[in-house]
């Protein structure tokens, strides 16, 4: 039982980070990271960078009301690790 434990998190960690890489692939690269923190930090601010602005589609700025934090951070991962 203790095997197929360890199998089954091997699989799902491994199947996570693949996604991950594939939909993010400069994801591992720490330049990309920095841009990722230097988002977060200046909305904060109130100071949101052009290079976030221009990866929201209008389509999405039209229909948005309330996002949830998990839409936010997608929005800023695609535009830091792609």
């Amino acid at each position: 039982m203790n095997v197929f434990n360890m199998k089954f998190c091997m699989f799902l960690f491994t199947g996570l980070f693949l996604g991950l890489y594939l939909s993010w692939p400069g994801i591992l690269i720490s330049k990309n990271w920095k841009c990722f923190n230097d988002i977060i930090a200046k909305s904060a601010e109130d100071k949101i960078s052009i290079k976030a602005v221009l990866q929201i589609s209008p389509s999405y700025l039209i229909k948005s009301k309330n996002k949830n934090i998990l839409t936010k951070v997608r929005i800023v991962a695609d535009a830091c690790f792609r």
